[in-house]
């Protein structure tokens, strides 16, 4: 079986890769040329555990080809997945102009039947488009080509989308045919042997199970989050209510950690854009409204600690941050707490230190020279007056406090992942703010 995958960004390459891996004959397709030239060459673009094996194994037994030209890459596929991106416009909803253009330089190159899968995030009423943007091309050309539209939303977590992919909880599938149906069952075997489900419906029902899954994900980060924040006015420790609802099975452990909010690619957009179609439907998403505004207000939760501690006089001072990227295990900045962070700490007039085990470079491209970088996690320590962990690497879980104490002018440690232990930390008088725990008291 022979596919085309449009978009080699984090969704496009490890779901080529994935592909080719069970044996899938497999070509991605990117209008950036450089990118391509370095995937030929075996440079990754991503930072993403097991990806780069994937794709140097697959391209070494001719699985998986890389090329610039679409219109190339159709001959012989039966299948094309649409997988670029969806950026959101200023009023929320998702820019759909990737996702169309693909639909419409397919109709102009296609030869024979072939099934348009929309793999990219998009609201409900994409797949119409797409089956339109398509069909028009096919009508200037007087073709009578058959096709179908299919949606296939992706579910992978950056960090661990190689092992998403090729164990999948669930597979969904929409499509309206058929025609559809088997030749999505045919792609999907290698894994449903593996007893890995697909969960077939129809079209507009597959689109915004992508949308509804990650808003209730990002609901329970937001419901912690601001019950967090009660438990410090209140009095209550966190993560004994954490692992007392936690045990409720209708409930689960997953998602219900306390943090500086969610970020990264999928939640922040993927909220706003669901709350964008039903404001079109006349319907206002309350619940996901306040999740948002929750959000918002507690990836700045940390700079409120650290102005309680200095008395609102950060000017002058600098601040050692731990983590840049949204979350570990990956080089992603997107909507990362930690630039609200640095931003905030700027603008009062402070200096920052930063080190992160792989962000570092994407965070040069985004910040250039207004933070300082630091070779290791002790490195940017020195001289500073505190310590601000953004990013729970497993590398700055336990480590040694004693150089920490050292190095900083002064021991004071704001914790934004409850990385570390508040007796140990009182133990080794060590000034300690976390979040959903009165330290203080």
């Amino acid at each position: 079986m022979k596919i085309t995958i449009v978009g080699t960004g984090y969704v496009g390459l490890v779901t080529g890769a994935c592909f080719s891996e069970v044996g899938i004959d497999v070509t991605c397709v990117d209008i950036d040329e450089l990118k391509i030239e370095n995937l030929k060459k075996g440079i990754i673009p991503i930072y993403e555990p097991g990806l780069e094996d994937l794709v140097h194994r697959n391209v070494k037994k001719g699985r998986l080809h890389f090329s610039t030209k679409l219109s190339e890459s159709l001959d012989g596929a039966e299948v094309v997945f649409g997988a670029v991106g969806t950026p959101p416009d200023e009023d929320g909803s998702a820019d759909l102009k990737y996702v169309l253009e693909v639909a419409k330089e397919v109709g102009r190159h296609m030869n024979d039947y072939l099934l348009m899968v929309t793999k990219s995030t998009v609201p409900v009423g994409t797949a119409e488009k797409v089956r339109k943007a398509l069909q028009g091309e096919l009508d200037n050309r007087d073709s009578k080509l058959e096709f179908d539209v299919c949606s296939n939303p992706e579910f992978l977590k950056e960090g661990a989308a190689v092992s998403d992919f090729l164990k999948p909880d669930r597979i969904v599938v929409g499509c309206d045919t058929d025609k559809a149906k088997k030749t999505m069952e045919r792609l999907y075997k290698p894994f449903t042997m593996n007893g890995h489900p697909v969960v077939f419906m129809d079209v507009t029902s597959a689109e915004m199970t992508k949308y509804a899954a990650n808003s209730m994900l990002a609901t329970k980060i937001s419901f912690m989050n601001d019950i967090a924040n009660l438990c410090e006015i209140v009095g209550a420790d966190v993560n004994s209510v954490r692992r007392g609802i936690g045990s409720d099975s209708r409930i689960g452990t997953k998602f219900i950690y306390p943090g500086t909010g969610y970020g990264g690619s999928c939640f922040p957009k993927d909220v706003k854009a669901l709350i964008k179609t039903a404001d079109d439907f006349s319907y206002s998403l309350k619940v996901l409204k306040a999740v948002e505004e929750v959000n918002e207000a507690q990836k700045s939760i940390l700079i409120t600690k650290l102005n309680k501690h200095f008395n609102h006089d950060l000017k002058g001072k600098t601040f050692a941050l731990w983590g840049l990227a949204f979350k570990p295990q990956t080089d992603d900045m997107r909507e990362a707490p930690s630039l609200v962070i640095i931003r905030k700490l700027l603008e009062a007039g402070a200096n920052v230190k930063a080190y992160d085990p792989v962000a570092m470079e994407e965070a040069g491209r985004i910040l250039g020279d207004k933070i300082e970088y630091g070779q290791d996690q002790y490195d940017v320590l020195i001289d500073s007056d505190a310590l601000i962990i953004a990013t729970e690497w497993p590398e700055f879980k336990f480590p040694n406090f004693n150089i920490i104490k050292k190095l900083l002018k002064n021991p004071v440690i704001v914790d934004g992942r409850n990385v570390y232990d508040l007796d140990e930390m009182k133990d080794r008088e060590i000034d300690y703010y976390c979040i959903g725990i009165n330290t203080k008291k």
